[in-house]
């Protein structure tokens, strides 16, 4: 899975976002919030991981089951998607 070009991250204050530069800011105006496991999947994505690996990410990093993390992942990438933030 991919994230398209044109998102940067950042961790300010505690708070994590990723916001748009160049022709995105176009497509998407302001920046997008995340929360903490969030910036955990999108920093994962940026270097092209699986919804599976996303699921082993959220079960090393947090004490959930199997198919919250599943259920997890998958809503994070159902978002990103419906936002124009991943390659078709």
């Amino acid at each position: 899975m991919k994230l398209k070009d044109g998102f940067v991250f950042r961790e300010v204050a505690g708070s994590f976002m990723v916001v748009p530069v160049g022709k995105r800011t176009a497509e998407i105006p302001g920046v997008i919030a995340l929360t903490e496991t969030g910036a955990v999947l999108w920093k994962l994505l940026e270097q092209g991981a699986t919804e599976d690996e996303l699921v082993s990410a959220l079960l090393d990093e947090y004490e959930v089951s199997a198919d919250q993390a599943a259920a997890d992942a998958h809503s994070f990438i159902e978002k990103a998607g419906a936002q124009g933030l991943l390659e078709e």
